[in-house]
């Protein structure tokens, strides 16, 4: 199959998830690029999708501002952890961070907003498996932090994002993470990725990322 059939799979897949459980908003595809150049991206850009995500700030750098030239109206999330010391260059490249995890990167962003006049999009990201090799917020602190993001640093907390373990149901992990947005009165949910979006979607998904089932594997 060629990107572009795999790409108008994956949105009918997701349709018909939404479908399944009588969603009529779905979920937004946030397309995700990471190890792949613009040669592999143009195809999916030329369809007008606009929303895409990027692991790192370097990597992005590389191939976006060029695409953003071509291609209006594009949507850049940063999918991968972010450390305090790129927290200028993402600031000036992308528009929604979703792996706010810590008070040291949400202090940053804010910063960085403030010194560059741009208000980002932020989602929490919350380690759901308790997985000591992961980032994220653990369920327990969720709610204080997103107050502390939110009510106390003034960041647009629009949405939660978890990563379940690999060797798990992802069900209970999108339960979870569903159940402590509605304790903060968070409305969005990115989960879901290349393997597992239906169950998401299934959980009330508001995006999924998904990338190696479209583009092919890196």
């Amino acid at each position: 199959m060629t990107v572009l059939e795999r790409f108008a799979e994956i949105k009918a897949r997701m349709a018909r998830a939404a479908d399944e459980v009588g969603r009529k908003d779905g979920a937004q595809l946030v397309a995700v690029t990471k190890t792949f150049g613009a040669e592999d991206i143009v195809p999916v850009l030329e369809t007008g999708h606009r929303v895409y995500g990027e692991n790192r700030v370097q990597e992005a750098e590389g191939k976006w501002p060029a695409l953003r030239e071509k291609f209006p109206g594009l949507e850049l999330h940063l999918i991968g952890p972010l450390q305090s010391n790129k927290a200028a260059e993402a600031v000036a490249l992308f528009d929604v961070i979703e792996t706010v995890d810590r008070e040291k990167i949400a202090r940053a962003l804010k910063a960085e907003m403030d010194k560059q006049g741009r208000r980002l999009r932020c989602y929490v990201q919350v380690n759901t498996g308790l997985e000591p090799q992961k980032a994220g917020i653990a369920p327990d602190e969720t709610g204080r932090f997103v107050v502390l993001c939110r009510d106390q640093l003034g960041l647009d907390v629009e949405g939660l994002m978890c990563i379940p373990p690999a060797d798990e149901n992802p069900g209970p992990h999108f339960a979870l993470l569903r159940k402590l947005a509605r304790e903060s009165g968070i409305e969005k949910l990115s989960m879901g990725m290349s393997g597992d979006f239906e169950t998401a979607i299934e959980f009330g998904a508001t995006s999924v990322r998904v990338g190696s089932a479209i583009f092919g594997s890196r």
